[in-house]
């Protein structure tokens, strides 16, 4: 059999063409549709940043408004989706979601429709329904009544406010809305590779985001900043933090946070996320958590630079949701919430000009191998170990 080129992971291969987002790996850099993540971190709102990612365009004032005004009516859920929560509620939060925003497409009058229009309208109304789905499941978990969405907060604010029930402080509400920003579209990760197979062949969006949480739920993926708040709680003070980081290493693990598939410099999320980590642990007078969270980067993971591993933007997204108050079964629910309107994007842009998405495997079996009926086969070999 001819030998051919075999590119694992499909490690540096172009699929498609996106006007969705622009990475450069090697300097740390990342735009959507042409504008720079700094910007629209410390500019922007997250639902200003939806509406750039699914219009292709900032909004005017008038537009904004409008849009807003539809986001925050589409926040409801059908009682029918509390129930499914109800029926679920002993399972991850991801799982959960991923079960509701597929029986979300039961209530969705557009949900045939796979036009590009109906796509986006879609893809809003899963944006603001998943951040209900999230809060809805905590709540009933803990044997509370879901709180119902606000219509008059912004979507980082109406989360906590549904989660907690009651409004959030201001600053604290902003700081969820920049984590937002910085998770909403992040090329062909996995996530979003997914649902671009899915609506390759011409499945419904709902199916499509169902694929990506899927995906997401991976601790290679979407699960690091649950696992770098499980690390560090178990590495406990900053003197422990090399012996640790050491032993996992040595053994063959990864010390989460840390590396990224793209970038081979600092990942341009982390920054933001870095300073608000400082500035919420401060407030909170639990600055202990960055402190070993900057001493691990800083003093344990720096000989590693020179190598591409740098700090990733999961790393310091844990500490400001533990912070917060946010159960650590729920952060990687968080990065869902933020990457939905990405999804839609993706999914818009392969419905544009669709094919197939099907690459190949290179057989590596047996060949040609004669088949025995199964009265000539023979006694079965023992197990292996087992005696003879």
């Amino acid at each position: 059999m001819a030998e051919v080129q075999i590119y694992r992971g499909l490690k540096d291969v172009y699929f498609d063409k996106s006007a969705a987002s622009f990475i450069d790996g090697s300097i740390g850099k990342l735009l959507y549709r042409g504008y720079s993540i700094h910007d629209l971190a410390e500019k922007s709102t997250f639902e200003e940043t939806v509406y750039l990612l699914l219009y292709g365009k900032l909004p005017t004032r008038s537009e904004l408004d409008a849009f807003e005004s539809h986001f925050r009516a589409s926040r409801p859920v059908p009682d029918a989706i509390l129930k499914v929560i109800e029926l679920t509620q002993k399972a991850h939060p991801m799982d959960v979601l991923r079960t509701a925003v597929s029986a979300m497409a039961a209530y969705d009058p557009e949900a045939e429709d796979k036009s590009v229009e109906a796509t986006l309208r879609k893809g809003v109304r899963l944006t603001a329904q998943a951040a209900t789905i999230v809060a809805a499941h905590d709540r009933i978990r803990k044997g509370l009544k879901p709180v119902p969405p606000s219509n008059r907060l912004s979507h980082a604010a109406n989360f906590l406010y549904m989660l907690f029930g009651k409004e959030p402080d201001p600053e604290e509400a902003k700081l969820l809305d920049v984590d937002f920003i910085l998770h909403a579209e992040h090329g062909s990760n996995a996530s979003a590779f997914a649902a671009r197979v899915a609506a390759s062949t011409l499945s419904d969006v709902h199916s499509a985001v169902t694929a990506g949480i899927g995906v997401l739920k991976g601790p290679w993926h979407g699960g690091a900043a649950e696992a770098v708040m499980t690390m560090v709680h178990e590495i406990g003070t900053p003197e422990k933090a090399e012996a640790y980081a050491h032993k996992l290493i040595e053994s063959g693990g990864k010390v989460m946070g840390f590396g990224h598939r793209v970038y081979k410099a600092e990942d341009p999320r982390a920054r933001h996320l870095r300073d608000r980590s400082k500035w919420l642990g401060e407030k909170k007078g639990q600055p202990q958590w960055f402190q070993l969270l900057r001493y691990l980067e800083d003093n344990v993971m720096a000989k590693y630079r020179p190598r591409g591993i740098f700090v990733n933007v999961d790393f310091y997204a844990g500490s400001i949701y533990y912070l917060l108050g946010i159960p650590e079964d729920i952060f990687i629910s968080i990065f869902a919430m933020g990457r939905v309107p990405g999804w839609a994007l993706q999914v818009m842009e392969q419905y544009r000009d669709n094919i197939l998405i099907r690459p190949l495997l290179q057989y590596g079996g047996p060949m040609d191998v004669e088949y025995v009926p199964i009265e000539k086969r023979g006694a079965p070999a023992p197990p292996v170990g087992a005696e003879r």
